[in-house]
């Protein structure tokens, strides 16, 4: 859509400010501070995502990474964020993948978080603050996830931030290597927020 490429410049979006929490566009200069607490979480991660390549936490692999986030967002394909703390230390990301306009105006949501932030509220405030700039700036009216059956920790999330369990779908993507059903959740603009 035009709008959202005339809006921001391929650099950067507007911070979003969260409740203890602000998400904002990753920065060739996060490199290092992305990679160290990817690296350390490696094994908490692994078993939620698909299977890294193995030039993953490579500097050039994070280079093209950020081409790729500034090239999806002036198309309105996607749009990733670090979630960063009240120090201002990346803790995660959550990203809005998969725009799709028209009738539909939809988006798929991802996010991850370090091993040594899990379970302290950072991705609940992150989701309660990205929820509201999805719907009201973006414009999107559905926002989907999912999530694998046994991640207790997403499902806990999805649910407190008020997203509607819809369904399960089989094989619906190659986790950690195999074909792995998912929960399927969703929320819409009219759904009350967390």
């Amino acid at each position: 859509m035009a709008i959202f490429r005339s809006l921001w410049p391929a650099e950067a979006l507007p911070s979003i400010k969260g409740h203890g929490v602000y998400l904002r566009t990753p920065r060739l200069g996060d490199y290092e501070e992305w990679s160290a607490l990817r690296a350390e979480s490696r094994r908490f991660l692994a078993p939620w995502e698909p299977v890294w390549p193995e030039d993953d936490l490579t500097r050039a692999a994070f280079r093209r990474r950020v081409q790729r986030y500034a090239h999806d967002r002036q198309a309105d394909l996607g749009y990733s964020f670090f979630v960063l703390n009240g120090s201002g230390m990346i803790v995660g990301g959550a990203t809005l993948n998969n725009v799709r306009r028209g009738v539909a105006q939809a988006a798929s949501l991802g996010y991850w978080i370090g091993e040594r932030y899990a379970r302290q509220g950072h991705m609940s405030a992150a989701l309660a603050a990205l929820v509201p700039f999805a719907h009201d700036v973006l414009r999107l009216k559905r926002i989907e996830a999912a999530c694998l059956p046994h991640n207790t920790g997403s499902v806990r999330l999805l649910e407190k931030s008020r997203f509607t369990h819809e369904g399960h779908a089989r094989a619906y993507l190659c986790i950690a290597g195999e074909w792995q059903d998912h929960l399927l959740f969703a929320r819409l603009a009219s759904d009350p927020l967390p």
